[in-house]
């Protein structure tokens, strides 16, 4: 198993992603693309030390940027939608 350093990116912090937390307990997050359900899991365990019920995953394709005349691309990355069993992680407090 890859370092949980490696795996976990950080935290995906938009508005859906407060609403997911606060209604249904699931939090979202980057992830290595590369890693799979199983490491994500374990990952979030063992860094938030929490209970994980299900992990979801989708790559999300870069967007088309332009800075002037040339156009450019963001890199393609992947999330885990995390449904947590027992415990709670609140990201917005630790800020």
């Amino acid at each position: 198993m890859k370092n949980i350093y490696d795996i976990l990116k950080g935290p995906h912090l938009t508005e859906k992603a407060d609403t997911l937390q606060e209604g249904t307990g699931q939090i979202i997050v980057k992830v290595n693309p590369a890693a799979n359900k199983v490491e994500i899991k374990e990952a979030v365990e063992k860094m938030f030390h929490v209970k994980v019920g299900k992990v979801r995953t989708t790559m999300m394709r870069g967007k088309q940027k332009r800075v002037g005349r040339h156009l450019g691309r963001t890199s393609d990355w992947k999330k885990a939608i995390v449904t947590l069993t027992e415990g709670k992680i609140n990201f917005l407090e630790e800020l």
